[in-house]
């Protein structure tokens, strides 16, 4: 599952997918000297109305939770680890 996270002068806000609409929301109220836009919740509710304003800092980032395991770290196979105390 992947989960959008905006960043809005330093608070964090999780939101589903599709957020799209969102960002032209955003980006308006920005073009436009300064808005309100509603930040829908991640899990129901009415969303909180965050002001929006040129040089406010935004920031957008998409986080995959659950899913897929990916790679071990360093792309290293777990066969290949031999546990040093197997043998103890």
């Amino acid at each position: 599952m992947k989960i959008h996270r905006l960043t809005v002068d330093g608070r964090d806000y999780f939101l589903p997918d599709p957020v799209d609409e969102l960002r032209a929301e955003i980006l308006a109220a920005i073009k436009a000297g300064g808005g309100y836009v509603n930040v829908p919740p991640l899990r129901g509710g009415p969303g909180i109305d965050i002001l929006f304003s040129p040089g406010m800092p935004v920031t957008w980032s998409l986080i995959d939770v659950g899913g897929e395991p990916s790679e071990p770290a360093g792309g290293e196979n777990d066969d290949s680890y031999e546990d040093p105390y197997e043998a103890l």
